[in-house]
């Protein structure tokens, strides 16, 4: 991510990934694909997820994920982006709906992807993941808003993760992410007083500059998936009600 996207502002918002590629069009220059092969490589599992509900078989649902971001990057679908619905997950919901409703007509995997490369995506634990899902009778739409919803909080972890590591609080950091989704009376304050030499006043101060950091990471995780500033809001909370049911 940018460095100058930490700073606050409208300003600051024109470089985030989506806005970047919304405002590319066609996707043609280099900045713009670079940023929508990183939002590809990072969303592409709840696309795995949403095929495999539909009863897809593992190994065409890891094909036919690869050959549609492929045919995505090659093909510049990006200049028919419905800019009404700026989400990027809407979007590529929407993107692989058509590239089924044609790729189940033609059925010729040497077109695929537009004679490109196929993208390099980390399809290996893809079914070892998918059978840790509950086994139930989701809907393929809900699964996948539900696994975006999921990468969105694993991607803000993991760079939360990085930051407190980079400091020397690794250890810490693993304490408190097990309380990251409790209330503050559930971390075990005296003990970890102890073990990290830390005063009570000290320690719920860290733990609440946590909590906010986690937030912050989180939005900017949703704001590289829009198209406007005015959104971020409302995914976050579309994403927050997916995730807890």
């Amino acid at each position: 991510m940018p460095n100058d996207q930490a700073e606050s502002g409208a300003g600051a918002f024109a470089t985030t990934h989506w806005s970047v590629v919304v405002a590319a069009g066609d996707a043609t220059s280099e900045r713009s694909r670079a940023a929508l092969a990183e939002l590809c490589q990072a969303y592409w599992y709840p696309l795995y997820v949403f095929l495999r509900r539909k009863g897809v078989s593992p190994d065409e649902a890891q094909d036919l994920t690869q050959s549609f971001l492929a045919d995505l990057l090659a093909r510049k679908q990006i200049s028919r982006a419905d800019r009404t619905l700026g989400r990027f997950r809407s979007f590529l919901a929407a993107s692989l709906e058509n590239f089924l409703h044609n790729e189940w007509r033609r059925r010729s995997a040497q077109k695929r992807g537009g004679g490109q490369v196929p993208v390099s995506l980390d399809t290996v634990n893809a079914e070892a993941r998918f059978a840790s899902e509950p086994a139930d009778a989701e809907n393929p739409s809900l699964a996948y808003d539900r696994q975006w919803a999921r990468a969105l909080l694993d991607q803000a972890i993991r760079a939360l993760q990085q930051e407190w590591e980079r400091d020397g609080r690794g250890a810490l950091f693993q304490e408190f992410q097990a309380h990251l989704w409790g209330d503050a009376t559930s971390v075990p304050y005296a003990e970890l007083c102890a073990r990290f030499d830390l005063t009570p006043v000290n320690l719920r101060v860290t733990f609440h500059r946590f909590r906010q950091r986690y937030r912050e990471l989180l939005r900017q995780a949703v704001a590289d998936t829009v198209a406007n500033e005015a959104e971020i809001e409302d995914e976050l909370r579309f994403l927050m009600q997916v995730v807890s049911r």
